[in-house]
C-alpha cells in the first residue's frame, strides 16, 4: 500500500511524515521545503502478529508494510506548473491512495500561504487542482481519439462515448472516483489513472489545545466534507505524533495513556487506508518465519499465493487453512485438527482476513 501525502505548504504535511517514518525529511517554516519526494516505509501495527510471534517462536517476523510518500505542497494554479505543480502531480499519480493533510490549529507564528486558516478553501484549492489535471488528462486522450477514430471501429467509440461523459463529469465539479463507467470500459478508466480517482483521506492536524477530543470547529467542517465526498476524516496532532515518535516503543503507550489517547495518529491513518483501498491481511505462520500479507478483499486463494511467489500460484493445488480466531481461542494448530476447523480449499476461495495459510503448489 503507498499512500502519497499532500496538501498546502505549511499544514505539516512533512512534520508528520517525519513522525510517522521516523525519516528526518527536511521540516520548515516556508513554501517548498519538499521538492523531491520524501519515501517512508513503515511496519504495519498487527497485534495477531505479534501473537503468532509469540506462539511460533521463529527465526524472523515480518510485517505487511505501508509506503509514505510527502509530496511537496501544492498551490493555487498547480495543474499550469505553478510552484512546481506538473511534477508534484506526477508524483501523486503514482500512489494508491491520498491522505489530504488540513491545517485545524490556529498558530500566529506558523505561516500559512493565504494568512488565515480555512480548512474549506483549503480543500478546494487542492481538489480543483486535481480536477483540473484530469480534465486536461482527459482533453487530450479525446483529442488523441479524434485523430485516430476510424469507421466501425467500436472499441475507440466506447472509448470516447466514456471519455465524453467523463469530461462532463469532472466539469460539473464531480472527482473521478464517484464516476460510473459503463460495462466494457473499465480498462478504459483505469488506464487514465486519473488523480481524482484515488481514494482520500482527510487527515486533520489538530494542535495540543484539542487533545484528548481531537476535535474543533476545524475538524467539524473537514469531516463534513469528507462526508459529501464518500471520503474518510480523521484527526492527528503532528506535533504529539512527532515526540512520540521520539519515544521507546515501551513508553509511547504511557504517553498517550498521560495525554488521554489510546492509540497513535499512524494506527487510525493506516487502518482508515485499508479501510478505503479494501485490503485485509493474511498470514503464514512456522518455526521459520511468522509474516502477514496485504491482499485486496475477494482475493482469491491462487492469486493470494502469488504475493508470496509467482511459482505458488502457476502451480497451486491448494490452501491449508485455519483462521486466527481459532487458533486464538483454542491455543494450538493441533486443538484446531482436533476441533475439524482445519481446511483444506481450492482455487474458488476467497481468502479471509486473519487466515493463516500453508500453500500447497507443484511446478
Amino acid at each position: 500500500m503507498e499512500i502519497g501525502i499532500v496538501g498546502l505548504p505549511n499544514v505539516g504535511k512533512s512534520t508528520l511524515f517525519n513522525a510517522l517514518t521516523k525519516a528526518n525529511a527536511g521540516v520548515a517554516n516556508y513554501p517548498f521545503c519538499t521538492i523531491d519526494p520524501n519515501v517512508g516505509v513503515v511496519p504495519v501495527p498487527d497485534a495477531r502478529l505479534n501473537y503468532l510471534t509469540d506462539t511460533y517462536k521463529p527465526k524472523s517476523t515480518v510485517p505487511a508494510i505501508v509506503r509514505f510518500v510527502d509530496i511537496a505542497g501544492l498551490v493555487k494554479g498547480a495543474s499550469q506548473g505553478e510552484g512546481l505543480g506538473n511534477q508534484f502531480l506526477a508524483n501523486i499519480r503514482e500512489t494508491e491512495a491520498i491522505a489530504h493533510v488540513v491545517r485545524c490549529f490556529d498558530d500566529k507564528d506558523i505561516i500559512h500561504t493565504s494568512a488565515t486558516v480555512d480548512p474549506k478553501r483549503d480543500i478546494e484549492i487542492i481538489n480543483t487542482e486535481l480536477l483540473l489535471a484530469d480534465m486536461d488528462t482527459v482533453t487530450k486522450k479525446l483529442s488523441k481519439l479524434d485523430r485516430n477514430i476510424k469507421a466501425g471501429d467500436k472499441k475507440t467509440l466506447t472509448e470516447k462515448a466514456m471519455a465524453e461523459r467523463l469530461t462532463s463529469h469532472l466539469s460539473d465539479g464531480k472527482p473521478a472516483r464517484s464516476f460510473t463507467a459503463e460495462p466494457g470500459e473499465e480498462e478504459f478508466f483505469k488506464d487514465y489513472c486519473l488523480l481524482t480517482s484515488k481514494p482520500v483521506i482527510y487527515v486533520c492536524n489538530v494542535g495540543e489545545a484539542d487533545l484528548p477530543s481531537m476535535k474543533n470547529k476545524y475538524t467539524e467542517q473537514v469531516a463534513a466534507l469528507a462526508a459529501v465526498d464518500g471520503a474518510q476524516a480523521i484527526p492527528v496532532c503532528g506535533k504529539i505524533e512527532a515526540e512520540l515518535s521520539e519515544l521507546p516503543e515501551e513508553d509511547q503507550a504511557t504517553f498517550l495513556a498521560d495525554l488521554g489517547l489510546t492509540e497513535t495518529g499512524l494506527n487510525r491513518l493506516i487502518r482508515s487506508g485499508y479501510a478505503i483501498l479494501d485490503l485485509i491481511s493474511y498470514f503464514t505462520a512456522g518455526a521459520d518465519e511468522c509474516r502477514a500479507w496485504t491482499i485486496t478483499r475477494g482475493t482469491l486463494a491462487p492469486q493470494a499465493a502469488g504475493k508470496i511467489h509467482t511459482d505458488f500460484e502457476r502451480g497451486f493445488i491448494r490452501a491449508e487453512v485455519m483462521s486466527f480466531d481459532d487458533l486464538k481461542r483454542l491455543g494450538s494448530d493441533k486443538a484446531v485438527r482436533d476441533a475439524g476447523l482445519f481446511r483444506q480449499e481450492g482455487k474458488a476461495y476467497p481468502v479471509k482476513d486473519g487466515d493463516i495459510i500453508e500453500f500447497r503448489f507443484n511446478v
